[in-house]
């Protein structure tokens, strides 16, 4: 496991310097905070990834829903599946919200936008808990991954160092040698390294802790299976060949470099403007250690000398604003800060909006595929399978079929919405040619249909009478 984390370290290596190179221009450490001159792409970093969680998984708000595999029929037991999808799919959300989702998520959503891979760990929460499910950011620096023949990231390894005590509280099984737990000194307790392992098997996926002492010696801590992967690591896109990700930060670094160069050059040349360049006869009574520019301030000079002098500045930085006007908009664009966000200068109308919601859901489609697959999907998944565990929902199939999900973020009704729009559309149309052309549609089925593209809940239409001799009553 040593030697094959390694192997795979050394393939992640590459990426190291220019991930540390998005961070020091978008979220830099407290140490080098002083570096950054321009806020643009910080400011417009956090905003994607706030968007990114309003508009994929909101908090609070219901972004998934469970259905059948296949159409359910009009009969009662049919009805009663459906319902008690719906019930599976409020516990869940109600488990979401008690839990720290948001706070996590959103950390994931600022890895992601920054080097372009996101990790969330997802564990079930002791008893007791408000909520059984229990969330956590992984940063991308602690963890090395490799991608399976599926083509995602199932293979996670996630480097630590720990504290005896924090080892013995997350492994209250393994057995610590004496070495480990007596070699905490005077001051800050003795940290170790832990290497934690999830890869998949032939029917399963499996976990192994491992203790590295610095003597050569390993020691191991934990070793299971998990019936679904619990790091759900994902990508914002990525290039062919590539395990890990690319991010929006990484495509817009060279402006980002130039407009936080452009901003200190301006900052210089302002000082300049705001304190001059000074020159003075060197006559032995002017002193220039002593001299302070401010008001009210008596300069001595000797007779008949020039004294203290101004110098004139050679030029003017005055196409400064210009191209850091131009720089600051192309990492707007870049980080969608231009499309997410709302509007600042009026109110939209309706179909502003509805295009405004088109164009983003566009510039998102490939990236949206991505992390509903690598993301939303596992992730619910990982959810109800704890979910079941504890006994807080039933398992719920079709016939033996597994149940499919239903997304209902924002981002994910865009395209409901434009197919209720030509829809409606048809119907005006049908409308105005007459009863004949009327009666050929099936308002009660129209009427369903919108519901669906719409996202509307289902408490709030008929239920469908059981037919009788395949024939609906009239």
């Amino acid at each position: 496991m040593l030697a094959r984390h390694a192997r795979a370290l050394d393939r992640r290596r590459p990426f190291e310097a220019f991930w540390q190179d998005c961070y020091d221009q978008t979220l830099p450490e407290p140490g080098k905070a002083a570096q950054l001159f321009d806020a643009t792409a910080a400011d417009a970093a956090e905003q994607l990834a706030a968007s990114l969680l309003a508009e994929l998984c909101p908090p609070w708000s219901r972004w998934f829903g469970l259905a059948p595999a296949r159409p359910l029929d009009d009969s009662p037991a049919a009805r009663a599946t459906a319902l008690a999808l719906e019930d599976a799919a409020e516990m869940l959300q109600l488990h979401l919200d008690r839990s720290n989702f948001a706070l996590e998520m959103h950390q994931a959503f600022l890895d992601l936008v920054i080097t372009g891979t996101g990790i969330i760990l997802v564990e079930e929460a002791a008893p007791g808990e408000p909520s059984a499910l229990r969330f956590a950011a992984v940063p991308l620096r602690e963890t090395v991954l490799e991608e399976g023949t599926s083509g995602r990231l199932d293979t996670i390894w996630r480097a630590r160092s720990m504290t005896a005590a924090a080892i013995a509280a997350r492994y209250p099984d393994a057995t610590l040698p004496a070495a480990v737990l007596h070699a905490d000194g005077e001051g800050e307790p003795a940290r170790h390294r832990v290497l934690e392992a999830v890869h998949p098997d032939a029917h399963a996926t499996s976990f192994t802790a491992l203790l590295a002492g610095d003597d050569g010696h390993v020691w191991p801590l934990a070793e299971g299976r998990f019936a679904e992967n619990p790091f759900i690591a994902f990508r914002w896109l990525k290039a062919p060949g590539e395990t890990y990700g690319r991010g929006p930060v990484g495509k817009a670094l060279p402006d980002i470099r130039t407009a936080n160069l452009v901003v200190e050059l301006v900052l210089k040349n302002a000082s300049i403007a705001a304190t001059g360049i000074w020159q003075a006869e060197d006559d032995g009574v002017l002193n220039p250690a002593t001299i302070r520019l401010v008001p009210g301030a008596i300069i001595p000079k000797a007779p008949g000398s020039a004294g203290l002098t101004p110098l004139a500045a050679p030029g003017r930085f005055d196409v400064s604003q210009l191209v850091l006007n131009d720089l600051r908009a192309r990492i707007r664009t870049a980080l969608l800060a231009d499309r997410l966000s709302p509007q600042r200068e009026g109110r939209m109308t309706a179909t502003e909006v509805m295009d405004r919601s088109a164009e983003t859901a566009r510039r998102l489609g490939a990236t949206y595929g991505r992390l509903q697959s690598e993301l939303l999907t596992p992730l619910v998944t990982r959810c109800l399978a704890i979910l079941r565990r504890r006994g807080e929902i039933a398992p719920q199939t079709q016939d033996g079929q597994e149940l499919r999900l239903r997304y209902a973020s924002p981002l994910a009704q865009v395209q409901g919405r434009a197919d209720a729009a030509n829809t409606l559309l048809f119907l005006q149309a049908v409308g105005q040619l007459g009863p004949d052309a009327a009666a050929q549609v099936d308002a009660a089925a129209a009427t369903r249909w919108l519901a669906r593209s719409l996202n509307a809940p289902a408490e709030i239409l008929k239920p469908l009478q059981a037919t009788q001799n395949g024939v609906s009553p009239a």
